[in-house]
Parts: C-alpha cells; sequence; structure tokens
C-alpha cells in the first residue's frame, strides 16, 4: 500500500512517478446489506400489518352474526373473538416493531441492529419467510465485526 507523499514502492523499491489515486474501501458485509435487509423488513411488517388487521376485522364482525348464520349456540363466541382480537394486537404490534426497525436500519439509527436481531429471533418461528429474513438478519448483524461495522455507519451518518 502506498502512503500520501511516498517517494518509492515498498514491495519493489520502484520510483513512484505522477499522482497517486486513491482506491476507495471495499464495502463490508453489513454496508453491502444493510439497504436490503431495511426493505425486507419494511414488506415483512406490510404482510404482517395486513394480517393483524385480517384477524381483527374477522374476530370482531364473523363471530358477532354466528348466530344470525345458523351456527349453534354452543359454539364460544365470546372465546372466539377475544382469541382472534388478541393475535391481531400481538401481530399488529410485531408489525409495527418491524416497521420501525426497516426504518431504523435503512437510516442507520444505533438502535436500529438491535431491534432488528430481537425480532428476527422471533421471527425465526414464522415459517418460511419470517424464517428466512429471521436467518438472514441474524447471518448480517449477530457476529461481533458486524457490531463494530454497523456502529461505524451509525455514526458516520449521525
Amino acid at each position: 500500500m502506498v502512503q500520501p507523499g511516498q517517494a518509492f514502492c515498498s514491495k519493489c523499491g520502484k520510483q513512484i512517478v505522477g499522482t497517486i489515486a486513491v482506491m476507495p474501501s471495499h464495502a463490508g458485509r453489513v454496508d453491502q446489506h444493510i439497504h436490503l435487509l431495511g426493505i425486507l423488513w419494511l414488506a415483512m411488517s406490510a404482510f404482517n400489518a395486513i394480517g393483524g388487521l385480517v384477524l381483527l376485522i374477522v374476530g370482531n364482525t364473523l363471530f358477532a352474526h354466528m348466530i344470525e348464520m345458523g351456527v349453534p349456540s354452543q359454539v364460544p363466541r365470546g372465546f372466539l373473538t377475544a382469541l382472534l382480537t388478541t393475535i391481531g394486537i400481538i401481530v399488529l404490534a410485531k408489525a409495527a416493531l418491524g416497521f420501525l426497525a426497516g426504518w431504523g436500519l435503512m437510516q442507520c439509527e444505533s438502535w436500529g441492529r438491535i431491534l432488528a436481531i430481537v425480532l428476527a429471533f422471533i421471527s425465526l418461528f414464522n415459517i418460511p419467510f419470517g424464517t428466512a429474513i429471521g436467518v438472514y438478519t441474524l447471518w448480517i448483524l449477530l457476529p461481533a465485526p458486524s457490531q463494530q461495522e454497523y456502529d461505524a455507519i451509525a455514526t458516520k451518518a449521525a
């Protein structure tokens, strides 16, 4: 590697004539994948939000009209309504956190990496797409060198 102001090559000893162009450094693994990872989290969260809204709508409208549809009165409507509403709220909360993680990764916020890692572990149970995004997120962001590179990117972006 040639240093600024160096007159001779350190390997071969030849004299350096002319100007030296600075080569850009090779981007690290985190820098290459962080934008795509943010987009994937935003897309996954959009699908989770749609699913959560469907659960809320089905839980609060379909089960309210079960008697009118001819379903026997022994069916626990209240339980099913509460169950689907609770699951829908949990899915919507996960979607909101996923939107936040995707935005945090794309903006290189210091907290974005930690939030994405936590959500990646949770998403591993969401087969097949959540598992894929979870594994990809952990592969990019979990190793210690990735933390150092992400911190450097976040510091530069701030």
